[in-house]
């Protein structure tokens, strides 16, 4: 069952996060193996292979969290994660914009940061659309 579980977790990881979140991941387990393993299980099986939101609506609330608690360490990999799986860089500015309005400039400033490095890095070129 506990094997199920964890095959399960490393599915929807994979999906997400592609090699990069596979390597990180490795990272972790060689330093400690229970911290991978509770990502995993608890993160991926237990959460994210929920039913009742999708894995777009996740990242959403993933990403505002994130946002919202400052939290710019993780949020690479969730900006990514969002591409992944289908989230368009215009939802993505959106979520930091309609942040800003809850979590103030700072931290929305901070994460737009992240965003458009994200962005960079994967040769993603949006227009703005004003305001």
């Amino acid at each position: 069952m506990e094997n199920e579980r964890y095959q399960k977790g490393w599915e929807v990881f994979k999906v997400l996060t592609g090699t990069d979140g596979v390597a990180e991941l490795e990272r972790i387990h060689a330093l400690c193996p229970d911290l991978a393993n509770l990502i995993i299980s608890n993160g991926f099986a237990d959460i994210y292979s929920r039913p009742g939101l999708d894995l777009k609506e996740r990242e959403l609330v993933t990403l505002s969290s994130l946002i919202t608690q400052g939290a710019t360490e993780q949020l690479p990999m969730h900006v990514n994660a969002a591409l992944n799986i289908g989230l368009t860089p215009k939802e993505i500015m959106e979520v930091v914009l309609q942040c800003t309005v809850y979590v103030g400039f700072p931290k929305a400033l901070s994460a737009f940061a992240v965003v458009m490095d994200i962005f960079e890095k994967r040769a993603i070129h949006i227009s703005g659309t004003g305001i």
